[in-house]
């Protein structure tokens, strides 16, 4: 791969990053690039039809979780499948109803939680916007409609107190969700504004009434552009590489490989960081279902799927954490995967994640077919470290798999550092995979 398809190819991860502030935004901005690949949209509530070889399907649920099928050569039976999954959702805050909050001289602040697990520090002195769904009047109550909103200008801010009110600032300070994390929306200067300051902007953005407005799922996102840094611009700054990155890179695969014999499965899920225990998370059946009901489509009968699931592999696709120069002594002292390094496998003997010496035998064999370099990441045994995909999806599918991810810094902070060869090295490996 030649450095000007380096240039385009990180040039489409960074407009894919800045399009998908939340996840409503990056599940339809996945839609569209499978649409414009040739999948074709299935509507859960209808059947499934015929299903041929070459065939290229996908659904969503909750229009913030994507699940896409490229219909193999062989029945499901005989080749079963071969899936990526990862997570569109990323820390953030949510805006709560009835969120604006009236102070001294018309100042305005919303009144929000939080979502996920973010570094709440990292969200202070810089320009935010707001992005999700705002759900409108259908044609009944059961059916109504759903607008996706993205405010693509700096919007409002969550300002810090001065040093001078809080000189122990920099010796760490705790920080209340309910008091300190609460944005300033702007400043009133018209009676008629009074109450009314984000619904203004919401119904100036899509062209809507108030009255037509029945409630929203709205978060705070960053504002400023995703980019590269670095002496040889060999890193990238953004928020939501923690998961989006490896959304994409798993959609890239997917949208350039051809029909094989096995089945490839690229599934998107949504509300990893609060559990997946949700109808579009990984702990939900909707995949397993809508895998049941192509392998009926396809031959008749279930028994099918059950065939598949024990020819079947997984990739849970998780961002790992690269080691940190500053803090090394955070790290194993054997397993702490380095930016650049390539894609890391991830291990954790209380089964946190799905990795097992045979499925990581699977995936670094993959990564040395491809030419790309893999690394090993096991947690600091003094450490705690969290949980991802695999291991929930494996207990509603029982799928042999691997976690796995691209070292990142800063995870769950406002804005993240990757590196830009790991994301050329895992579009190889997950092109390899799916061919």
């Amino acid at each position: 791969m030649d450095k000007n398809t380096f240039g385009k190819m990180m040039k489409r991860l960074l407009a894919f990053l800045d399009a998908s502030p939340v996840n409503f935004l990056a599940a339809r901005n996945i839609a569209t690039e499978l649409e414009q690949a040739g999948y074709r949209r299935l509507d859960p509530q209808m059947p499934i039809g015929e299903v041929r070889a070459g065939d290229k399907l996908y659904v969503t649920k909750n229009d913030s979780s994507v699940y896409a099928f490229h219909i193999g050569r062989q029945p499901l039976a005989d080749a079963g499948f071969r899936m990526i999954c990862a997570h569109c959702d990323s820390p953030t805050f949510r805006i709560k109803p009835n969120a604006e909050m009236l102070c001294e001289g018309g100042i305005v602040k919303l009144n929000t939680e939080v979502y996920g697990g973010p570094i709440m520090s990292t969200w202070f002195d810089r320009p935010l916007t707001i992005a999700g769904r705002v759900i409108v009047r259908g044609e009944d109550a059961l059916h109504p409609k759903t607008l996706l909103l993205h405010v693509k200008r700096p919007l409002m801010q969550i300002s810090n107190l001065a040093i001078h009110f809080n000189r122990q600032v920099n010796d760490g300070v705790k920080l209340s969700k309910q008091k300190d994390m609460l944005p300033i929306l702007g400043v009133v200067t018209d009676e008629l504004e009074r109450g009314n300051l984000l619904m203004n902007v919401i119904c100036g953005e899509l062209g809507i009434k108030p009255e037509d407005i029945l409630d929203f799922d709205l978060y705070l996102a960053d504002a400023t552009p995703a980019c590269t840094f670095g002496v040889h611009d060999e890193l990238i700054s953004s928020g939501r590489l923690d998961d989006l990155s490896m959304c994409f890179a798993g959609l890239e695969a997917m949208t350039a490989t051809h029909t094989t014999d096995a089945t490839k499965v690229l599934a998107i899920f949504d509300n990893e960081e609060t559990g997946s225990q949700t109808k579009q998370g990984a702990g939900s059946p909707f995949l397993s279902m809508m895998l049941k009901r192509i392998a009926l489509a396809q031959s008749g009968s279930e028994e099918a799927f059950y065939q598949a699931v024990e020819r079947a592999f997984m990739v849970s696709a998780d961002n790992a954490h690269a080691w940190h120069p500053n803090y090394s002594e955070k790290y194993d002292p054997t397993n702490h995967p380095v930016l650049g390094g390539g894609p890391v496998i991830k291990f954790n003997a209380a089964q946190k994640y799905a990795s097992d010496a045979a499925s990581a035998a699977v995936f670094a064999e993959i990564c040395r077919e491809a030419g790309v370099p893999s690394q090993r990441f096991v947690n600091h045994s003094d450490v705690a470290g969290g949980s991802t995909l695999g291991n929930i999806l494996a207990s509603s599918i029982p799928l042999r798999g691997v976690d796995m991810g691209n070292a990142i810094l800063a995870m769950h902070s406002c804005r993240e550092t990757g590196s830009v060869a790991d994301h050329i090295y895992t579009v190889k490996a997950f092109t390899k995979f799916f061919s």
